[in-house]
């Protein structure tokens, strides 16, 4: 993986965090809510996976935001 995409990928698991938090969600409960599985929530906001728009969009509906919500990450 290029280093400028690890750190987007971080940035992107931060914010996930966040929001999840922010909501008082554990993992468990955000993946009770879509369908994205517990362990694929934890790699995505360990930085340890990529996704899919799919998945994007998923978490987003477990949320209760728009998809741009969680895209809104400084990207340079």
């Amino acid at each position: 993986m290029k280093p400028k995409d690890k750190i987007r990928l971080d940035k992107f698991a931060a914010r996930l965090a966040k929001l999840r938090e922010e909501k008082g969600l554990s993992q468990r409960a955000l993946s009770a809510r879509c369908e994205v599985d517990f362990g694929k929530i934890s790699k995505i906001e360990n930085g340890k996976a990529n996704l899919v728009v799919t998945t994007l969009i998923e978490l987003a509906e477990g949320l209760g935001v728009h998809p741009m919500e969680l895209l809104n990450i400084d990207f340079e």
